[in-house]
């Protein structure tokens, strides 16, 4: 089967990988949502992460939950349909602990970024939801499908690099038009690290060329032993 042939985002399906992750931003919304009022904003403190809670009150592990927390309907909606169309193909190509790490990496590190931007401009704002890695998992499927034929929503026929452009230029024209930095600056961070950790040149791929390098170096030519003269055979 040609690994170029043409396919349908509706012909995907979920991955393990994909739907914990989808489950987790599900159920920690759903935890907000059924909170009162004055819970939600308890819940806020404790869970999401901003400039205050992250560099302020060294709520640290914020950078790991707030990523599962959306208050946004259109937004996790969003997040719901790229997880269940395209994300599962980069869960497939990579294996579930490698997209898994995918996830963590570029979620924390937006986030990371997003928060500390916003000590910069000195707003509050805080980073929630899946946004970093989707946006970073978009950049992926660029860089490792670049000329894989795409039906976006089986209507608009693109390939994998001109989704990824299509996606930056969307993002830089809505931060800009909005004036959102701190979330600019987050997405930023997680699509250089998708980029850094799908090419060829990045440091995961070096790390695993320079062990396939330390391993041959360790193997050696073991030469086969002199056989014996033809007159030594027995009949």
């Amino acid at each position: 089967m040609s690994a170029r042939r043409r396919f349908g985002f509706d012909s995907l399906r979920i991955t393990r990988g994909a739907l914990i992750i989808a489950a987790l931003e599900i159920g920690l919304t759903l935890v907000w949502l059924m909170s009162s009022p004055s819970g939600r904003d308890s819940f806020l403190e404790w869970v999401a992460a901003s400039p205050s809670t992250v560099w302020g009150h060294g709520r640290i592990w914020t950078l790991a939950t707030s990523p599962f927390l959306e208050v946004q309907f259109l937004t996790i909606l969003l997040h719901l349909v790229v997880l269940w169309s395209f994300v599962p193909t980069l869960e497939r190509f990579w294996g579930t602990p490698r997209f898994l790490r995918f996830v963590a990496v570029t979620s924390v590190l937006g986030t990371a970024a997003g928060t500390a931007m916003g000590l910069l401009t000195g707003r509050d704002v805080p980073i929630l939801g899946l946004s970093p890695f989707i946006y970073a998992s978009i950049v992926a499927f660029g860089i490792v499908y670049a000329r894989q034929p795409v039906q976006f929503f089986g209507v608009l026929p693109l390939t994998g690099r001109q989704l990824m452009y299509g996606i930056l230029g969307f993002l830089v024209l809505f931060i800009g038009l909005e004036q959102q930095w701190e979330l600019g600056v987050g997405f930023a961070a997680s699509m250089i690290a998708a980029a850094l950790m799908t090419s060829k040149s990045g440091p995961g791929q070096m790390y695993r060329r320079w062990r396939i390098k330390r391993a041959r170096a360790h193997l050696s030519v073991v030469p086969a032993k002199p056989s014996k003269p033809r007159d030594q055979w027995l009949n």
